[in-house]
């Protein structure tokens, strides 16, 4: 089982959301390594954590659980969606998405700030300075000791 942690502004999907749909499909992503790893790497029963991202407090806010393998990302071939790709076909999509579904929400938000003045956090991909990645995966001793957090 793998860990990965996947980012969400909270006023286009919010851990709220995903508590009251239960299950969603992941989709929009559209940076080649975020794909590379919900193609490559993540596998039903995987656990997430659920980030808010571009908002007051950025963090860590709620569980969820790969639910599906991934699969071609519908929106890539809407002309009406905003994650529309003219350049991606049927045949050989270039954008993949995953379901996730709705485990947990925390009792508090584990933020940005706090884990940035965590030594124990110090190498966590996400803290890493530049890295703008909404889907990355998550070593299972940072996993713990975040879970630890709450």
């Amino acid at each position: 089982m793998n860990h990965w942690l996947m980012k969400s502004e909270p006023d286009a999907f919010s851990i709220d959301d995903l508590k009251r749909k239960k299950r969603e499909a992941w989709d929009g992503v559209r940076n080649y390594q975020a794909r590379n790893f919900m193609r490559d790497g993540m596998r039903p029963g995987d656990k997430v954590f659920f980030y808010h991202s571009n908002c007051a407090v950025p963090g860590i806010v709620g569980l969820a659980e790969v639910a599906t393998d991934a699969y071609p990302d519908p929106s890539q071939f809407d002309p009406k969606s905003k994650y529309f790709d003219p350049g991606s076909s049927r045949d050989n999509p270039r954008w993949m998405l995953v379901d996730v579904k709705f485990v947990k929400k925390l009792k508090r938000t584990i933020s940005l700030d706090e884990m940035k003045n965590d030594p124990a956090l110090a190498d966590m991909p996400l803290l890493r300075k530049g890295n703008r990645l909404s889907v990355m995966p998550v070593d299972a001793a940072h996993w713990k000791y975040i879970l630890g957090l709450e």
